[in-house]
């Protein structure tokens, strides 16, 4: 049983951000779907594109694009929304395109480089290496519950 856990935990879900290529756990994943157009809210953060109604619950869509500052978003057939469980709230998170789910062995994660003292680091916990692709880890919990986007905040104040 406990291969299988590990196994599990060391499994993530790779996506792409422009040229980049980033992965979370496949534990925070819900779902994926195409990517609609949300319901726009009046003065929420930029990153955040709105609202929408998934099976009854409203949840918060989150362009990771956007979030980064990466260069303007674009939305085609390959973008995504990967649906999250964080800390019990539905979160969905748009990314240009979902890679694939691999399992990474301690040997293929390489610590974050250091970026000083700006908090904004704080969410990458390493560096995945499989053959020629780098996969940048994201503690996906710690960036979702974030000052900078106090999501999971405002959701507990809406409850």
């Amino acid at each position: 049983m406990d291969a299988a856990k590990t196994t599990e935990e060391n499994e993530v879900l790779s996506f792409r951000l422009g040229k980049e290529e980033y992965a979370i756990s496949i534990l925070k994943v819900q779902e994926i779907r195409g990517y609609e157009e949300p319901t726009l809210l009046p003065s929420a953060p930029a990153c955040i594109k709105g609202i929408q109604n998934l099976r009854g619950s409203i949840v918060p869509i989150v362009d990771m694009r956007i979030l980064f500052n990466l260069g303007e978003p674009t939305y085609d057939q390959f973008t995504v929304v990967i649906v999250l469980n964080i800390k019990n709230h539905v979160i969905g998170m748009v990314v240009d395109s979902v890679s694939d789910v691999v399992t990474l062995e301690p040997e293929q994660v390489r610590p974050a480089p250091e970026m000083g003292s700006t908090s904004d680091g704080d969410y990458i916990t390493g560096l995945g290496t499989i053959d020629e692709r780098m996969l940048i880890l994201l503690d996906i919990d710690r960036l979702m519950s974030s000052e900078q986007l106090g999501l999971i905040a405002a959701m507990k104040q809406a409850a």
